[in-house]
Parts: C-alpha cells; sequence; structure tokens
C-alpha cells in the first residue's frame, strides 16, 4: 500500500516520458519501497551493520555543470561489508537491490549526502567495489550514472577506468578517513553529461 501511494504521488504519464540513457535494467527499483518523503541526506545502514563507516556527498547540477540542479532524485544501492546485496525484500528489483539502499532529493543548493558502510566487492571476483546510482530529474525519466568506484581499490585497473562512460561525470572518487574513523568522499553530477537521447 505505501509503494502505490508513492507511485500516486509521481508525475503523471511516466510511461510516456522518453526513455534516457539507453536500457536500465531494474532502475523502476527506485520507486519500489521510496520514502513518501525524501530529504537531501539520508542514511542507508543501521547502527547494527556490519562494515567501515562511510559518507559521501556532493552538488548535483544541471547540464550546464554550473547551476545547482533542485528536486533532482537520487537513488543508490550497494553490498554488504561482504559484497552481497543482502536482505533484500519487496517487489524482485528492490529485493536484488539488497537491504543497503536509499533516496536523497537535493535541496536549492543541489546537494545530497548519504551515510553508509563501505561496500566490498562481489565474492570471489575481481570487480571493484561500487555504488549503483539511479537519478530522477523533474518531468524527465530515470536514468543510471556511471557507478561510484574508489581510487584506492586494488581492482580499479587502468583497463577498467577506460571502460567508464563518464555518465553524470567521473564516478571514480578518492575516500580518506575522518578523526571519527569513517570514510569520506565527494562526488558531483552533472545531468545529461554523457547520456544518450538527452535533452
Amino acid at each position: 500500500m505505501k509503494t502505490l501511494l508513492v507511485l500516486l504521488t509521481l508525475p503523471l504519464a511516466l510511461s510516456g516520458q522518453k526513455q534516457l540513457g539507453g536500457p536500465c535494467e531494474c532502475c523502476e527499483a527506485i520507486y519500489q519501497q521510496m520514502p513518501e518523503k525524501l530529504f537531501w541526506a539520508t542514511q542507508i545502514s543501521d547502527g547494527n551493520e556490519a562494515g567501515e563507516p562511510m559518507e559521501i556527498s556532493g552538488v548535483i547540477y544541471k547540464n550546464d555543470g554550473k547551476t545547482p540542479a533542485a528536486n533532482v532524485i537520487l537513488y543508490v544501492y550497494h553490498t554488504d561489508y561482504e559484497g552481497k546485496y543482502s536482505r533484500g525484500t519487496g517487489e524482485d528489483c528492490a529485493r536484488r537491490h539488497g537491504k543497503l539502499r536509499g533516496w536523497m532529493k537535493t535541496d536549492e543548493q543541489g546537494r545530497y549526502k548519504f551515510s553508509s558502510i563501505r561496500p566490498a566487492s562481489y565474492p570471489a571476483s575481481n570487480i571493484p567495489a561500487h555504488i549503483h546510482p539511479v537519478v530522477k530529474e523533474p518531468n524527465k525519466k530515470e536514468y543510471y550514472l556511471d557507478e561510484y568506484r574508489f581510487s584506492d581499490d586494488k581492482f580499479l585497473t587502468k583497463a577498467e577506468m577506460a571502460k567508464d562512460e563518464n555518465r553524470g561525470g567521473s564516478g571514480v572518487i578518492k575516500l580518506t578517513k575522518n578523526e571519527k574513523g569513517v570514510w569520506v568522499g565527494k562526488r558531483d553530477i552533472i545531468l545529461g553529461r554523457n547520456i544518450p537521447n538527452y535533452e
């Protein structure tokens, strides 16, 4: 019922909006279990979640790369400290994305921030640890951006980075530990940057 209420509050005729950025597997999860009210900052993991604490923030800009973009929804999801999308519930895509998922809506300054735990690479793989982002601008269809990845990741090789599309700008960020032992990073996003069919 909660999901239905959320869907009813979204702009009408979403199905009629132009597809941006090509196919987007499970991007519809942005609407599944979305809170009724969104803020520019969110806490994804709770105090009982195993792993190292992490905080990522930034500014989302309009396509000109200069003007802060307000009221943009940013949805992110990532693995737990073992590299698994664990304990997901609800619809198929929401369940596949696991428990560690969250939503923000940029303020008038275009700001966003999320706090969680640092994700791990998939078990028995050499795929860099990452965070998946999807954005939903007012009056546009949702689309995915390049994953957040971390410059100190041993699996983030030059060959891996050569595959980047720089959707929304580079997703590679530097994490540093603050005095509280929290990994802190920053990524600014430019709407429409390297997104096919963007107008």
